[in-house]
């Protein structure tokens, strides 16, 4: 049976023959590991993605939830996939042995979940969210409230939202109005009564859980104005009572679902805060803990956001990836049509993979979902290094490295796995964008990551505005000398191909440097940052140069075809895709105005 989610054989390439993932069994937090167990969670995570999370996949597309003026109702199987992932151990395998994890490796941990998010995206939110509310309040929680809400969510008996969109506000978080009034002290730290509306939240409401760990964005009266006054609380579904169980419901009711062209299977909800419908201790408002310091909630929130937002870049890999291999599928399976040189009408029809523009569009859909999945397992093993590498300068490099990363981790697999999908439908003719075949909701699903976690717009302002200024220019001066180190290398094997690719990646990595260098110092911020999503599409496409050199190297002097269809999707990517960035960098170097000098009334 042919592979339809992630091809093992690429995973243990990037794990093992290039990212070296064993080497990390030499540092005491993964002592316990080795190959095997490696391997053994990768085997439970595709038998728990093929067997609780696929074929349900189609079903929560279609019956997607459903609000009675109550619940909110979804199809049983979601529950059930959620349990099923709890009681394998992926939900708390990154966790310490403490809270009942395997301390696996980062990078190993997401390679497993990605068999997930490629089976079902729409049920594999509700662990995705969950994992990152448990780790945010792993670093910023109180022991009391990591005992009262962490370890439910590791053992999958509750679930966990981050709450940050309202209304009003959107992505503008300054704007958030949700006000927090102080309500004296409990033995889970001090204790606020929430009060406002909350827009967009993923998995905000339903029965799936015994409980729901709301993590929610808002301000305390007389605090600053702005970003600067936000501060975050945990703020659960149903109180904890004395015995540690779910107790009085909260005053958080939701007021409607959102219906959504994808990822239908995540309940996607409007929340309000303490409008009195139920009334905790008896009276209104929504009972919540400050988690952190006062008016620092957006610095914690970042902590869970940053790991959504690489989460998304994975889920839209996995999207991609699982529809190649689809395409692949039917490419191999489906004979219409005969070579441009045949002939003979009466001769035989070939498989469509014979022709040459489906094999273009194929090896297309290759070098975008290989390149980003290899990106984000980098940036995943950049994770590991950050908190486990041996010597101090070691874990700020690979933390400072990742900040820079995590807008393009986010947003090119968002815009090019969605790509590849677009090609799979392609691959598929009339039959791709029909509901006879997974494609057509693959792509209906990947579409979404390019919104979720931030938009392409919002990740690169972060880019361009904030990243790559980062400690006066070293993250980009970091990356740098990275790349400069795999350009060297590929010289160095005496290869032609390599030495033309590390040639080609040298020259776009000088163009960017010195346009960064022109944009960061032109002294108008508006122009500067006008074309910023140009600036992150050109960066992200010479980072997976790099990557994709990196994945070449690996593969250098190693005979057979998968080895052959590396090196091809990477000449592939430096023939076809790298030289995109030529105009886009020309564009950015003019400090291009045409679109900021636009006018509203002109449209």
């Amino acid at each position: 049976m042919p592979e339809k989610l992630i091809a093992r054989r690429d995973l243990e390439f990037l794990l093992h023959e290039w990212l070296e993932v064993e080497r990390l069994c030499e540092r005491p937090r993964y002592g316990d590991h080795s190959r095997e167990t490696f391997d053994g969670a990768l085997d439970t995570a595709e038998r728990v993605a093929m067997e609780a999370f696929l074929p349900h996949r189609r079903k929560s597309d279609v019956e997607e939830p459903e609000f009675d003026g109550e619940r909110v109702r979804l199809i049983p199987e979601v529950a059930a996939a959620f349990a099923a992932f709890a009681r394998s151990g992926l939900l708390a395998a990154g966790h310490d042995y403490e809270y009942g994890g395997m301390q696996l490796p980062t990078v190993v941990d997401k390679a497993c979940f990605s068999y997930v998010l490629a089976a079902n995206v729409g049920s594999a939110g509700y662990p995705l969210l969950t994992a990152a509310n448990a780790n945010l309040l792993l670093a910023y929680g109180t022991p009391a409230q990591v005992e009262a809400f962490v370890r439910p969510q590791l053992e999958g008996r509750y679930a966990g939202t981050m709450c940050l969109s309202e209304p009003q506000a959107g992505s503008s978080l300054a704007d958030v109005a949700t006000r927090a009034e102080p309500d004296g002290e409990s033995p889970l730290g001090a204790r606020y009564r929430l009060y406002g509306h909350k827009m967009w939240i993923s998995g905000g409401e339903h029965e799936i859980t015994e409980n729901i760990v709301h993590l929610v964005l808002a301000k305390i009266p007389g605090g600053p104005p702005g970003v600067k006054g936000i501060s975050l609380f945990v703020v659960p579904r149903r109180l904890v009572g004395d015995d540690g169980r779910p107790a009085e419901r909260n005053d958080v009711v939701l007021a409607g679902l959102n219906h959504k062209m994808g990822y239908r299977g995540t309940v996607n909800t409007l929340l309000n805060f303490g409008e009195g419908r139920h009334r905790p201790e008896g009276r209104a408002g929504a009972v919540g803990y400050l988690v952190g310091e006062p008016h620092q909630g957006l610095a914690c929130m970042f902590h869970m956001m940053n790991e959504a937002r690489i989460g998304v870049g994975l889920g839209a890999v996995a999207l991609g990836y699982a529809g190649y291999l689809e395409a692949l599928d039917y490419a191999r399976n489906r004979p219409q049509g005969r070579p441009p040189g045949a002939k003979q009408a009466a001769s035989p029809q070939v498989r469509i993979v014979e022709h040459a523009d489906v094999r273009r569009m194929l090896l297309a859909q290759k070098a975008y979902v290989e390149g980003g999945l290899a990106l984000t397992l980098y940036c995943a093993r950049l994770v590991d290094d950050e908190h486990t590498a041996p010597e101090p300068s070691e874990r700020a490099d690979a933390r400072l490295l990742l900040e820079l990363l995590t807008p393009v981790a986010k947003s090119w697999p968002s815009q090019w796995c969605l790509a590849a999908n677009d090609l799979a439908i392609q691959v598929h003719g009339g039959y791709g964008y029909t509901r006879d075949y997974p494609v057509e909701q693959l792509y209906r699903d990947n579409r979404l990551n390019a919104i979720h976690e931030g938009t392409h717009g919002i990740q690169a302002l972060d880019l361009l505005g904030r990243k790559v200024g980062l400690e006066g220019g070293r993250a980009l001066g970091l990356l740098a000398a990275r790349v400069q180190q795999t350009i060297d290398r590929a010289r160095a094997t005496g290869d032609a191909d390599l030495a033309a690719f590390a040639q080609a990646l040298e020259e776009a990595l000088a163009l960017i440097a010195r346009t960064t260098r022109k944009i960061l110092g032109a002294g108008d911020p508006d122009r500067s940052l006008a074309n910023a999503s140009v600036y992150l599409e050109a960066f992200g496409h010479v980072v997976v140069a790099w990557i994709w050199l990196e994945q070449a190297l690996a593969a250098q002097g190693r005979t057979g075809d998968f080895y052959d269809g590396k090196r091809q999707a990477a000449r592939y990517f430096f023939r076809w895709e790298l030289p995109r960035t030529g105009p886009q960098i020309a564009l950015l170097d003019a400090l291009d105005d045409t679109t900021l000098a636009m006018r509203d009334a002109w449209y």
